[in-house]
């Protein structure tokens, strides 16, 4: 396997912590993803240092990790999180430790850890420190627990979400002992924050096998959302849809509503806690994909005047990307490339035009509306003078 070399400024926190006779190691993450040649996003250190001589040895440095120990240290410009060796236990809510003591043994540490992939660690020269055969895994492409998986899954549910997530991330298998713990211990996952859950299944959903995120409902893993699992298998790919967050939450989401889990996407997406906008944009396009998609030009104008260009182009994509339309969004692309008016913002008049006509009120409101209903059925005649001669004057 490939290997990275770690930046300057991560070697020279290891450098210092083992010169004052700390033992210090890049830990989880990093080394995974150095060993598979992918440059990390974070580097983390574990050390037997404790977090008061960290903050003697590295000026600057803060604890942002609470009781965990962790600190950040800074160098130059760069931050590198640093943790001491740590044991926990007494887990509450399936969620979190209620102890959390520091010890002098990295094997111990690397023991509390999740998956053998991210129990490994790595000295500054090299020397790679892989008690629980992670290594040996990633060569085999392989997601399993450290210890036994059922004991892992009650410590934290979320690891079940965890081991879905990697496995679509780095195209792995999930050993069998691991799966049938996730089987057994699904009803755990009731226990989450819906935060937490939501942003585990949108990483889900963003890899290249997002199906994965279907493969945790018929697990039970959401069954707390849910009034019935998926039937398997589906005939729809999520990963037809493009890789942006707003097309594959509508495409999850929908599909769950069609066939009968939830009551509502929007419904499902906001006990998720997705944001508002999302949650808007993720309901237009639902109700546009459970009727027939518009066939006409002036018909996908009055859906984007109704629902917006972004919802309108979800649902096409949907539609286009499950097999139930390809003609329709087509049209759609071509009515927006056309630049053709369907909304009140691209009529040639404005509501001070028709008001100096003479209209007040609602009025105003109305004729505007008819003016545009107009204008998507003749595109040509959106011109000024001709719209404020239909509203009933002209311009001196």
């Amino acid at each position: 396997m490939a290997t990275i070399t770690p930046p300057k400024y991560v070697r020279q926190v290891l450098v210092t912590l083992q010169g004052r006779g700390y033992p210090a190691f890049l830990v989880g993450g990093c080394v995974r993803d150095m060993l598979l040649g992918v440059q990390p996003n974070d580097w983390d250190i574990t050390t037997a240092a404790l977090p008061e001589q960290l903050l003697e040895l590295f000026p600057g440095a803060r604890v942002t990790g609470g009781r965990h120990g962790t600190v950040t240290v800074r160098v130059n410009s760069h931050s590198v999180e640093v943790t001491p060796f740590r044991v926990e236990g007494g887990y509450r809510d399936h969620r979190h430790p209620e102890l959390v003591q520091f010890v002098a043994d990295l094997t111990a540490d690397l023991s509390r850890r999740d998956f053998t992939v991210n129990a490994m660690a790595l000295s500054a020269d090299g020397l790679l420190s892989d008690p629980f055969g992670g290594a040996a895994d990633l060569r085999r492409g392989v997601i399993r627990c450290v210890g036994e998986p059922e004991r892992r899954f009650e410590e934290d549910a979320l690891r079940m979400l965890r081991a879905l997530r990697f496995s679509a991330r780095l195209g792995f298998s999930i050993d069998l002992f691991t799966m049938e713990a996730i089987r057994e211990k699904a009803p755990l996952c009731a226990v989450l924050p819906p935060e937490r859950v939501r942003e585990e299944l949108e990483k889900i959903l963003l890899t290249a096998a997002p199906e994965t995120a279907l493969e945790a409902v018929s697990l039970g893993l959401l069954d707390s959302y849910l009034h019935r699992r998926l039937p398997q298998p589906l005939p729809e790919r999520l990963s037809a849809l493009p890789r942006r967050a707003l097309e594959r939450w509508v495409g999850f989401a929908w599909l769950l509503e069609h066939y009968g889990c939830v009551s509502s996407a929007g419904g499902f997406l906001q006990a998720l806690r997705l944001d508002g906008r999302s949650i808007h944009l993720c309901s237009q396009a639902s109700l546009l994909l459970n009727a027939p998609l518009p066939e006409t030009e002036a018909d996908w104008k009055r859906c984007l005047r109704r629902c917006g260009i972004e919802a309108s182009l979800c649902a096409a994509r949907v539609a286009e990307a499950f097999g139930r339309d390809g003609r329709s969004g087509k049209l759609l692309r071509s009515v927006l490339k056309s630049g053709e008016c369907f909304s009140l913002r691209q009529l040639a008049v404005t509501g001070d035009d028709l008001m100096a006509l003479g209209l007040r009120g609602r009025a105003v409101g109305e004729m505007l509306e008819f003016l545009l209903d107009y204008v998507i059925d003749y595109p040509e005649n959106n011109r000024r003078e001709l719209l404020l001669s239909l509203a009933g004057g002209t311009e001196e």
